[in-house]
C-alpha cells in the first residue's frame, strides 16, 4: 500500500512532503518558543544583571567600620562623686612608636570629660598631662598610664580584623591628678559608657 501512484504521493494519497510536514511541525513550535524565550530575556537583560549584581552586594556586602581605632572614655569627677570641671587649660600627648610626640588633646578649656585612643601593638599606653594655670600660666605634668589585654574582633570575613580591649591597670602620678579608677574595663565601640573617672587636685 505504500506503492507510489504518482509524483510525489503515496497510496492513501498523502504526499511525502505533507508527511514530513507533519514531522516538522513540532520542531517549528520548539523554534518558535526558543526565539520568544530568548527575545525576551535579551529584552530584559539589563534588568536581569541589575537584580543579580543587587542579590550579590546584598548578600556579601558589610558595613566594614571606617576606623579601626577604639576609645577610652574618661570622666572628671569631685570626690563627692559629682561630674567635675576643671578650670585649668588641658593638654594630652603621647609617645608614637616612632619616638615622636603626638598631641591627642591640645589646650582644652572647661574640660569635664575626654576620650584617648587605645593602641592594639602594645601592653600599655602612657599619656602626658600638661595642666596650665590660667592665673599664672604655670604648667603641671603628669604622666597617666593604662594597661590592657588586646582581643581581636572580627565583624565579618570581608572585613579587617579589629581590636577590642581590657583595661587590668591604671595609675598616674599625682601632681595636678588626684587619682585615677577604672569604672568599667572593657573598651569597645560602645562610646556610652565611662572607662575611667579621674580627679584632679583643686586649687586653694
Amino acid at each position: 500500500m505504500n506503492e507510489r501512484i504518482g509524483k510525489g504521493f503515496t497510496a492513501n494519497g498523502i504526499t511525502e512532503s505533507g508527511k514530513n510536514a507533519g514531522k516538522d511541525k513540532p520542531r517549528g513550535i520548539k523554534r518558535q518558543i526558543f526565539r520568544r524565550v530568548s527575545s525576551l530575556l535579551l529584552a530584559n537583560m539589563p534588568l536581569c544583571l541589575f537584580v543579580l549584581l543587587l542579590f550579590t552586594a546584598s548578600c556579601s556586602s558589610v558595613d566594614c567600620p571606617l576606623n579601626s581605632l577604639v576609645y577610652t572614655q574618661y570622666q572628671l569627677m569631685t570626690p563627692e562623686g559629682k561630674v567635675d570641671t576643671l578650670a585649668d587649660t588641658l593638654t594630652i600627648s603621647t609617645n608614637r612608636s616612632d619616638g615622636t610626640d603626638s598631641v591627642l588633646i591640645n589646650k582644652n578649656v572647661s574640660t569635664t570629660e575626654f576620650y584617648l585612643p587605645i593602641s592594639y601593638s602594645q601592653p600599655q599606653d602612657v599619656f602626658f598631662f600638661e595642666t596650665k594655670d590660667t592665673l599664672t600660666g604655670a604648667s603641671t605634668f603628669d604622666t597617666l598610664t593604662v594597661v590592657k589585654e588586646d582581643r581581636p574582633h572580627f565583624e565579618s570575613v570581608d572585613c579587617s580584623p579589629l581590636y577590642f580591649h581590657t583595661i587590668t591597670a591604671v595609675s598616674t602620678t599625682t601632681n595636678a591628678v588626684d587619682s585615677a579608677v577604672i569604672i568599667n574595663p572593657d573598651v569597645s565601640y560602645d562610646t556610652s559608657k565611662k572607662h575611667i573617672y579621674i580627679y584632679f587636685k583643686h586649687r586653694d
